[in-house]
């Protein structure tokens, strides 16, 4: 990896993507620190203490709490395109736009955008009619609501756009590198939090040392997995056309083990903490005695239901971004078969049951990497390096697609004087 970044630094082409991409990064740790004007900041802190928001500040990189202008952060835009993939399933249009190709993408990537603003908008003045609520705005009127939902939505825009900037001028996914550096934004402050841990006497040596070998185990399984596939052989019949032989070449259909990425731990952590962010509301009553009592965050109970629905998210998200029938209809078009099993529906009923299992262990996989850091927590007791496992999956699957896109860029390249 680190030959591979001084081999880009080298390449002019390359070394101004990479400057590119950082001078995006710089912008977007700015934007983090400009509060948004009418807003008291210790209200803010007050309010801004449930476990859903601790996430959401985890993935905007501190700039929720603090209410900047980036406090909504790219989640707009990541619940528009969820919402754009399954609709696509749903409605006809949508689905033959993205059978078209790029000009078909072109137009529901225009789509997303245009449902990125409206989501924004609307979660934006439901956040300023919150902290109107409390105290938290200075002047609780519906212009000044409307202030605060325009200074945000416009934050998440602006973020919208650097992302795509990002992927077009720069190296990666952009959307995907944003949240990257809002998480990793946060490690010299966990850092200092370690060191008055260990200088206040709560930790040793012992517990850091052994958090890290932990933390490095789990990394490792996570690229293990990330890089996992069950590769299907596929073969291609030979056929004439005039006078010329083609096909009969052998490839491999890859199926994934974690097909579904981090959408279901986003999505089952997103229904588990909205309850207990709901009784942090009502602080007296019974339903919040209750969360905190047996449904906090290190509860054997919260932690099963939380493997359970991370389980089933898979499945459900397995379910709509990968259509076997499509596949196998789709080898069946260009000659192909799989050996030993028939064209068409058995193609499909096979790649179905082989794509079943590969979806069980990835969910279980998933549901294993969110729940142990709770663990490793408790045995460590380090609190102040608490890396959950959605932020472990981001980042180092960002990581390692970034670094798989110089590597292209610097083969590429490395293919030029062969062709001269």
């Amino acid at each position: 990896m680190l030959g591979s970044l001084q081999k880009a630094v080298k390449v002019g082409d390359l070394r101004q993507k990479l400057l590119f991409t950082l001078f995006m990064f710089l912008v977007f740790r700015i934007g983090a620190h400009i509060p948004v004007p009418g807003i008291d900041p210790d209200a803010v802190q007050k309010f801004l203490s449930g476990q859903l928001f601790n996430f959401f500040d985890i993935i905007s990189g501190g700039a929720f709490k603090r209410f900047s202008i980036f406090a909504m952060s790219i989640t707009p835009y990541i619940n528009a395109s969820i919402i754009m993939s399954l609709l696509t399933v749903v409605i006809p249009k949508l689905e033959r736009l993205q059978k078209e190709g790029e000009e078909g993408r072109k137009v529901i990537a225009q789509y997303t955008r245009y449902g990125t603003v409206i989501l924004a908008f609307i979660q934006a003045m439901g956040m300023a009619i919150a902290l109107g609520r409390t105290g938290a705005v200075a002047h609780n009127n519906f212009f000044m609501y409307l202030f605060i939902a325009i200074c945000l939505t416009a934050g998440t825009a602006l973020l919208m756009w650097i992302g795509e900037m990002i992927t077009e001028k720069g190296i990666g996914n952009g959307i995907s590198l944003l949240i990257f550096a809002g998480i990793v934004s946060r490690i010299p402050s966990q850092i200092s939090g370690v060191r008055q841990e260990l200088a206040g006497g709560i930790i040793g040596f012992f517990n850091i040392f052994l958090f890290i070998l932990l933390a490095l185990a789990i990394i490792v399984a996570i690229i293990a997995v990330n890089e996992g596939q069950r590769r299907i052989p596929v073969q291609y019949a030979k056929r004439v056309v005039g006078r010329k032989l083609y096909g009969g070449q052998s490839t491999f259909l890859p199926l994934k083990v974690n097909t579904a990425g981090v959408i279901p731990i986003i999505f089952a952590l997103s229904l588990l903490m909205f309850p207990a962010t709901i009784g942090s509301w009502i602080p007296e009553s019974g339903f919040n005695t209750f969360m905190n009592t047996y449904f906090h965050q290190g509860s054997a109970l919260y932690n099963l239901l939380y493997a359970l629905l991370i389980v089933f998210f898979t499945f459900f998200y397995v379910s709509i971004i990968f259509n076997p029938a499509d596949v196998a209809e789709n080898v069946k078009k260009y000659g192909g078969f799989v050996p030993g099993i028939r064209p068409g529906r058995p193609t499909a009923e096979y790649i179905d049951r082989v794509l079943t299992r590969l979806t069980l262990a990835g969910g279980v996989f998933l549901a294993l990497i969110a729940v142990l850091p709770n663990f490793i927590v408790y045995a460590t007791h380090v609190t102040s390096l608490a890396f959950g496992g959605t932020s472990l999956l981001i980042m180092v699957g960002v990581a390692l697609d970034t670094m798989k896109q110089v590597e292209s860029n610097l083969l590429l390249r490395s293919y030029e004087g062969f062709v001269k």
